[in-house]
């Protein structure tokens, strides 16, 4: 009888099977691998894979240098060290100092292993953002030697990226002698500038960045290093998705003033040597990289992105040979090696497998947007010309199309427009407003005629005035006065959330914004749409958010649109004033509104003082609210009330609004420059230095209001903020 076929469970058989197993397995692969050593060469790591070629001879990620552990100790003293710098509760500027230094002195020697811990790599990014010059200079020394292997670790390369972006505007300050270089150093010490620095650290990088193109975390650190070795702007939104997923944590510190500057707002002064380095390591990636390799990281989810900033480097240096047949081998002559006004071309093959790719279609808008004029023609002509009205309707080849009209000249432009047209209701019921958006404003920069598209617009949406803006803005009357609905004692008690914008709400509000701007057949379909809807439908409009940004575009002063003005505003104010200007100033999103009034009312004195007169007459309701504080404040209603005749004189001027609020808060900060030091114990809780006045409660807040208003402001600079904003 034969016996029942039995297998070991138990832990020992297990090992034994696993190591027979993996034996077997070691076997197997070295076979493979000297038989394939060729095909090795042309492996491209996919994103997230941890079995990847790591870096020259086939150093496998799990022989990455292992920096040890921290001990139990350890662990807990850093923990509570971040929450401590993450609250930044310190009584003296002083005091936080002192404390940072303690915690760079207990961090001595167990920088790698900070950086590489899970639970105390944030710890690491807090000390950077509140770091001095020198302390980061050290921290790059701590890490000379072991980038290669940091960038590419999970928790470690958040690390670098942060240390060199926070280093980066150091390079421009020194260039430019913004700071003083110390003439005298320590017996021990040797000064090295931030721009060496980072040519050290590049030289540790030379050779893998083939590999770093695809590596899942190494890929952000070189794109952040390309963008700051090219000088481009640090805090554009173009840039930062380029440099970091929007689902990466935002490390920061309370009450650190983290606002924009000049320098990381603004395109930086870099030294020559950092050019040459951008140059050096786009030769040196192509020459180690064969076309096919160059086209698949085209589509590769890892390697795109940063190939979409090598090639803009690239396309943009004005010592590079930027043609796609140049002698010289280069990305754009790897990507287009022939002449792509043939139809069967390799180069014109690739340029429409890219079109409707999700991944690629990224790469070809960085193409459209940055080639040479004769290049941007030959593709223009062989690829988008007979084909843009289809490509238009795609939902992924759109966005190419969208590059492709803004370099446009107004005779190809107006081809364009002609093959769309039809096109229009289609795009319309697809709620891809987005190229019509595009179309409207290059006819405006063009100075072609836009009438016969605003034709098809209007009949796209039904040729009827009266709900033109509903339609646009995706929303109809009734969502409207529901969502608007002022509060009962049965809501009050039930806090419904806002209803939250949806894309196409979105995208058909900044259609109507772009429309408004566009002097013309444009601007006069949406003025004339909005002067037949009556009081309490325009209400309606300025407190909802997406709808009120279009009376806010409306009521903006143009030297032609006076005239609409005052009549939008007499609706606007046709039946009762008095509750009309209570329910926009006391809400969120009505107040903005209310301060387009303010503006919108420029040249009409007696509807701006008989809006000033009812805030007046709900002061209280006003000071009870957070929004109506804002709206007094900006409408400078405490000059108003005690002296009208100086508030008549600085309205005339043009002061006033969100200007008003924004010299408010800049003064307020002049007295407090740093606003990101913790308050002295001698000021907390209101109690004055020796000799001083003791503040009060009111004062106190203002303070604090003023320095959070001031973030937003220079984040926002001009434009909406918090509910207002999009």
């Amino acid at each position: 009888m034969p016996k029942e076929n039995k297998h070991s469970r138990g832990r020992r058989d297990e090992k034994k099977r696993k190591r027979d197993g993996g034996d077997a397995e070691e076997a197997q692969s070295t076979k493979r691998q000297r038989s394939q050593e060729p095909a090795v060469e042309e492996y491209i790591p996919v994103a997230g894979t941890d079995n990847a070629v790591a870096a020259e001879d086939g150093v496998e990620s799990s022989e990455r240098p292992f920096y040890g552990l921290l001990e139990d100790e350890e662990q807990e003293y850093f923990r509570r060290a971040d929450e401590l710098l993450e609250l930044n509760d310190f009584p003296s500027a002083e005091e936080r100092s002192m404390f940072l230094a303690n915690v760079y002195r207990e961090a001595e020697g167990k920088e790698l292993k900070i950086a590489c811990s899970q639970s105390c790599s944030r710890l690491m990014e807090r000390l950077i953002l509140l770091s001095s010059p020198e302390q980061k200079k050290k921290l790059f020394e701590k890490f000379s030697g072991n980038f290669a292997h940091l960038i590419q670790h999970r928790f470690a390369s958040h690390c670098c990226e942060t240390l060199f972006i926070q280093s980066a505007p150091m390079v421009t300050q020194e260039l430019t002698g913004d700071v003083e270089v110390p003439m005298e150093t320590k017996d021990d010490e040797v000064f090295v500038s931030m721009e060496n620095l980072f040519l050290y650290t590049l030289n540790e990088l030379e050779g893998q960045m083939t590999f770093l193109l695809t590596d899942r975390f190494a890929s952000h650190t070189l794109r952040v290093l390309l963008v700051i070795l090219s000088g481009r702007p640090l805090e554009q939104s173009s840039t930062r998705t380029l440099l970091q997923s929007k689902k990466k944590e935002k490390i920061g510190v309370n009450g650190l003033d983290t606002a924009p500057t000049p320098l990381t707002l603004n395109k930086r002064a870099v030294p020559e040597s950092f050019q040459f380095a951008v140059e050096k390591i786009i030769s040196d990636t192509v020459a180690t990289m064969d076309t096919s390799f160059i086209r698949v990281l085209a589509t590769h989810p890892t390697g795109n992105p940063t190939l979409q900033v090598l090639l803009e480097l690239e396309l943009t240096n004005p010592n590079s040979k930027k043609g796609a047949n140049s002698s010289q081998k280069t990305i754009i002559s790897a990507l287009l090696p022939d002449d792509i006004t043939k139809p069967e071309s390799e180069s014109a093959t690739f340029i429409n497998g890219l079109i409707y790719e999700a991944i690629g279609s990224r790469l070809l808008e960085t193409v459209m947007t940055f080639a040479p004029g004769k290049l941007f023609k030959q593709i223009y002509r062989s690829v988008f010309k007979e084909r843009i009205a289809a490509l238009a309707r795609n939902e992924i080849a759109s966005y190419v199309v969208i590059r492709v009209l803004t370099r446009l000249s107004k005779e190809d432009l107006e081809e364009a427009i002609t093959s769309i047209l039809p096109q229009i209701e289609g795009l319309v019921s697809r709620h891809r407003t987005t190229v019509i958006k595009t179309l409207l404003e290059r006819c405006e920069a063009r100075g072609a005629d836009s009438e016969e598209l605003t034709k098809s617009i209007s009949a796209a949406y039904g040729d009827e005035p009266s709900t033109l803006v509903f339609k646009m803005a995706d929303v109809d009357l009734d969502t409207l006065t529901k969502a608007t609905a002022a509060p009962t004692e049965q809501t009050e008690t039930k806090a419904m959330p806002p209803p939250r914008t949806t894309p196409q709400q979105l995208h058909g509000s900044l259609l109507a914004q772009a429309m408004l701007k566009i002097p013309g057949p444009p601007c006069t379909l949406l003025q004339n749409a909005l002067l037949t809807l009556p009081t309490s439908t325009l209400l309606t409009l300025g407190l909802y958010t997406t709808t009120s940004h279009i009376i806010q575009a409306a009521l903006e002063p143009t030297p032609t649109n006076t005239t609409f003005r005052r009549k939008l505003v007499n609706n606007l104010l046709a039946t009762s004033i008095e509750d009309t200007v209570l329910r926009l100033a006391t809400t969120s999103t009505g107040s903005h509104t209310l301060d387009a009034l303010f503006q919108g009312t420029a040249g009409l004195q007696s509807l701006k003082e008989k809006i000033a007169f009812q805030l007046l007459a709900h002061e209280a309701e006003l000071r009870d609210s957070f929004s109506g504080r804002i709206v007094w404040r900006n409408w400078m209603m405490d000059l108003f009330k005690r002296k009208r005749g100086e508030w008549v004189s600085k309205v005339k001027n043009g002061e006033g609004g969100s200007s008003a609020s924004a010299g408010f808060i800049s003064k307020t900060a002049a007295m407090h420059e740093e606003t990101a030091a913790p308050k002295e114990k001698d000021t907390k809780g209101g109690k004055a230095a020796a000799g001083g006045k003791k503040k009060t409660a009111i004062e106190l807040a203002r303070e604090k209001f003023a320095k959070t208003k001031l973030k937003k402001q220079a984040v926002k600079e001009g434009k909406a903020t918090g509910a207002n904003a999009l």
